[in-house]
């Protein structure tokens, strides 16, 4: 026995995240192809004592996360290991204008400089995260949508016949 059922609000929620998942999927595409030009065009290659990816051009969230990590490691080398904050901490020592407070103050200003390189890079490679999860999810929209439209496109039909029940005999 077949039975009807409305399937319009069902196909058009398929459609809908069909359209909106290659929405998601061009969207994520065109992030990281953005990303990775604006990487490009800055012409930087990750130092040969980079801990990986040493020689490489920085063009993508790896090459990028490396390029930071060095610049880090570049920076400390040039502080003793002392952070930005601990460079201030040791500038309130000496009277300014001394050759140590100046000597801190220039370490200090290229600690800052290595941050914002930093965080520049950092910001990439969360953009790079973004869009690949944009575009899992576009594909994932696109999924449920075919799905949806398959499930909408099926008959309904009753459920199983009910078993005749039988009485206990006395």
């Amino acid at each position: 026995m077949s039975t009807t059922r409305g399937t319009g609000i069902a196909r058009l929620a398929g459609i809908i995240a069909i359209v909106a998942g290659i929405i998601f999927i061009v969207a994520g595409g065109v992030t990281w192809g953005m990303v990775t030009s604006q990487l490009k065009a800055e012409n930087i290659t990750v130092p040969d004592d980079a801990a990986f990816l040493a020689g490489a051009e920085v063009q993508g969230p790896f090459s990028a996360f490396a390029q930071a990590d060095i610049i880090n490691t570049h920076a400390l080398a040039g502080t003793e290991g002392r952070t930005y904050a601990e460079l201030g901490t040791a500038m309130r020592e000496f009277e300014p204008g001394s050759p140590e407070h100046t000597e801190l103050q220039e370490q200090r200003t290229s600690v800052m400089n290595a941050s914002f390189l930093r965080a520049s890079l950092f910001t990439s490679v969360v953009s790079y995260g973004v869009a690949a999860l944009v575009i899992g999810l576009g594909a994932l929209f696109v999924l449920l949508g075919l799905g949806m439209n398959q499930l909408a496109k099926a008959p309904a039909t009753a459920g199983p016949a009910a078993a005749p029940v039988r009485e206990p005999v006395a």
